[in-house]
């Protein structure tokens, strides 16, 4: 089992979807998570979602690491610069560094040019994914170098394979997916004491996708009649699990730079979802689903 007790790790973007599922993976290796997000119980979320950053705390209850709730802006530089130092009095060290802020979903209008998409929703997309995680990254960064070995994921849509050869919706969203990837790529020209790597998951069971198709965690195969290939979609705790792996790997160092997915972390670690299977999303969609093939995922899960 991957151990990190004795670490401390900011998941920043952690009130749901594959942010959350990080967070309770880290704290169920032991580590020590400040979870951070702009949606509390007080302050409703702008995407109209329910899930808090309370919640996500509230369900690492029994682990055996930490979930401490910070509600955070991470477009407000004060308020990233007041957690990093309340991580460093509290603390004294951050070990690992997730960049999984965005929340622009809402904004995206599919398959729209430049001159018809609005341009006050895809200017904001674009702050989401890229503001943030620059504003992160200049308060979390001092802190994180203290040590040897620190480790920083950008977590993204998309392999830097499958993006490159992809374009992925609008000229917005596209830009969104491929930054995070080109940002670990800096970090690690940057941070040369740490490990810079980004991650994708697969097709996320996030809240929002199991809400869009009418079905829960428990009931999500019914969703299969309307879209075969959601077959292939994994929990948020599965690139969790990846990510926590790749955090406790003492060789975590040969991964820098470099662009990897839940499905790959999984193949090398040997981990499973939390239902036994070992989705690889990524080979999926380029071998079955963007091919136009009939739903099948033997071989893929």
């Amino acid at each position: 089992m991957n151990d990190l007790r004795g670490r401390v790790a900011w998941v920043a973007g952690a009130t749901r979807g594959a942010g959350r599922g990080i967070a309770l993976e880290l704290a169920a290796a032991g580590a020590t998570v400040y979870a951070t997000g702009r949606t509390t119980r007080e302050r409703p979320s702008e995407s109209g979602r329910s899930e808090t950053i309370e919640e996500t705390a509230e369900l690492a209850a029994g682990l055996p690491g930490t979930v401490h709730a910070v509600r955070v802006d991470h477009l407000e530089s004060a308020e990233v610069a007041a957690l990093a130092a309340r991580i460093d009095a509290e603390q004294g060290r951050l070990d690992v560094l997730v960049n999984d802020i965005f929340g622009g979903d809402p904004l995206l209008e599919w398959e729209t040019p430049v001159w018809e998409h609005s341009l006050e929703n895809g200017l904001r997309m674009l702050r989401l994914a890229i503001d943030t995680h620059l504003v992160t990254a200049h308060h979390a960064f001092p802190l994180l170098s203290r040590h040897e070995g620190g480790l920083v994921v950008e977590v993204t849509d998309g392999t830097a394979e499958y993006n490159a050869d992809n374009y992925r919706l609008s000229v917005y969203y596209d830009l969104s997916k491929m930054a995070p990837i080109r940002l670990a790529r800096s970090w690690a020209h940057e941070l040369p004491t740490a490990t810079s790597v980004a991650v994708t998951p697969g097709w996320l069971r996030s809240e929002a996708m199991l809400d869009h198709f009418g079905v829960t965690e428990q009931t999500w195969r019914d969703a299969l009649e309307r879209e075969p290939h959601f077959a292939i979609s994994e929990t948020p705790r599965f690139v969790g699990r990846g990510i926590a792996a790749l955090a406790a790997d003492p060789r975590r160092a040969r991964w820098n730079a470099r662009s990897t997915s839940s499905g790959e972390l999984a193949r090398v670690y040997g981990l499973s979802d939390l239902d036994g299977s070992r989705p690889d999303a990524w080979r999926y969609l380029v071998e079955v689903q963007d091919p136009g093939e009939p739903a099948d995922t033997t071989g893929y899960r």
